[in-house]
């Protein structure tokens, strides 16, 4: 159920304003300036007006920095009950202005925006309620303070008086949860708004259609979302866990995770869990994606194990059967294996906790996270070295890869050769169009086979498949 913020302190005035100025518009001669949206499932027209950006709220419910709100715990709880404070306020300011993964820092995309406010202009209206709060806008107007001051007039429509944040969720959901938008929601916060959506009952399909995506893409958004809840589940130690916004760099390694782990379920359950694991140590280390992919069912066994000092290895529950509650029977748990692997993600989910709460490098819990992290580093990085030799082996048995990477290495002589070619002008253009075409039909038929051999490509397939949509 969507959650009801109450209304601002300048909600009765600012109604006043609202009303004054729609009425000049519909007094006045002359055409009006009008916002189309969706509104209740059906196309809703709304008048625009002025507003002096000092008099508008930020919307506390905004998906734009959901996750980003974890980054400090008391103004996150302050938000939910004062949500119309001056600190409440000042803190939605901050995290708008800030760089999703890192909200201490600075966003360039915001810096970009305010520029193009300045030199530019608004170009497009903001959207508010009567009570003067942002359901679209709430960057522009972060913008639109930052560099002009509270009495910064803001063009805004205005939505009935029935809406309320059912409706304020909804409108948000559609107007700013789509790929053409301007500024894209950061990777978590598109999780979190597919969550919300499906847990208020609608259907998968809608969610894809809503953002423009595939069924199958938001199981694996959620399925994604659901690891990161059971990491930071997991990171919990002596009063600190894991904000979401600590997994924010980490969308393409979660999404081949995904595609790794459904296909390695399919044939061994117990394997996928081990390689699950592995990658999940891996991810809380900080290694990078082709680092990550490395990391095998087997990995622990075959390379971890050699380098981990003895006695590092965290003890593993006993492994045996589980008892089900309320019922006299028991199942088999886990294997030692993946016990051990389990134990290990924990300590190094709640070593990396640790390390990134305010918790003094000095202090006992301090000193033995930042031990355990740099441990543990040394360890992976010795056992992926190991396992990037033997994968260079395997590559070698792929044809297609290798196939590939030889016509990139052609293709990169060819603009040498493009080059040299400009100062002789000894270039034959009829002959390299003709060499353009094939290479331009060679790519289509890739692009066809790749569609048809890969069921959940990456970002960089992804492309390719897309250049058939384009007419390749």
């Amino acid at each position: 159920m969507t959650q009801d913020y109450g209304r601002p302190a300048r909600a009765e005035e600012n109604r006043a304003t609202v009303a004054r100025r729609l009425k000049e518009l519909a007094d006045a001669d002359g055409a009006r300036e009008t916002l189309t949206i969706e509104w209740r499932g059906k196309p809703g027209h709304f008048d625009v007006i002025e507003m002096q950006v000092g008099d508008l709220y930020y919307n506390p419910a905004t998906h734009r920095i959901r996750a980003q709100r974890s980054h400090d715990v008391g103004r996150d709880r302050l938000l939910d009950t004062e949500p119309w404070s001056d600190e409440s306020q000042e803190y939605l300011d901050l995290l708008l202005k800030a760089l999703p993964s890192d909200p201490s820092r600075p966003d360039p995309e915001f810096v970009h925006l305010a520029e193009s406010l300045r030199d530019y202009g608004q170009n497009d209206p903001g959207l508010i309620t009567r009570d003067g709060i942002l359901v679209n806008g709430n960057t522009r107007r972060a913008a639109l303070l930052q560099e002009f001051g509270p009495t910064r007039a803001m063009r805004v429509a205005v939505l009935p008086e029935s809406c309320d944040w059912s409706d304020i969720a909804a409108v948000e959901l559609s107007l700013q949860l789509r790929k053409d938008h301007r500024r894209d929601y950061s990777y978590i916060n598109r999780l979190l708004a597919i969550d919300e959506m499906a847990a208020q009952g609608t259907s998968l399909p809608t969610i894809a259609t809503a953002f423009r995506s595939t069924v199958e893409a938001c199981r694996r958004d959620q399925w994604v979302l659901s690891i990161i809840r059971t990491m930071i589940k997991r990171s919990e130690a002596s009063g600190k866990a894991l904000p979401l916004i600590a997994f924010e760099d980490h969308t393409e390694k979660l999404r081949e995770l995904h595609r790794k782990y459904a296909k390695e379920a399919a044939s061994n359950p117990d394997k996928a869990e081990l390689m699950l694991e592995s990658r999940l140590s891996a991810i809380a280390l900080g290694f990078s994606k082709t680092d990550v992919r490395l990391i095998e069912s087997d990995f622990q066994d075959r390379y971890l194990a050699k380098a981990l000092p003895e006695g590092l290895q965290p003890a593993a529950p006993t492994a045996g059967e589980v008892k089900i509650p309320g019922l006299a029977r028991s199942v088999k748990g886990p294997s030692d294996r993946l016990a051990s692997a389990r134990a290990m993600t924990d300590a190094l989910l709640q070593a990396r906790a640790l390390s990134s709460a305010d918790v003094s490098l000095s202090s006992r819990d301090g000193v033995r996270a930042q031990n355990t992290l740099a441990t543990y580093k040394d360890a992976f990085e010795e056992s992926l070295d190991f396992a990037g030799k033997d994968a260079r082996v395997r590559k070698r048995k792929q044809a297609a890869p290798a196939r590939l990477a030889d016509a990139c290495q052609d293709i990169d002589q060819c603009v040498t050769d493009l080059v040299m070619s400009r100062s002789s002008r000894s270039l034959d253009e009829d002959a390299f169009d003709d060499a353009v075409a094939k290479l331009r039909k060679s790519l289509g038929k890739l692009a066809v086979e790749v569609k048809r051999t890969i069921p959940e490509p990456g970002d960089e397939t992804s492309w390719l498949v897309g250049l058939l949509k384009e007419g390749l």
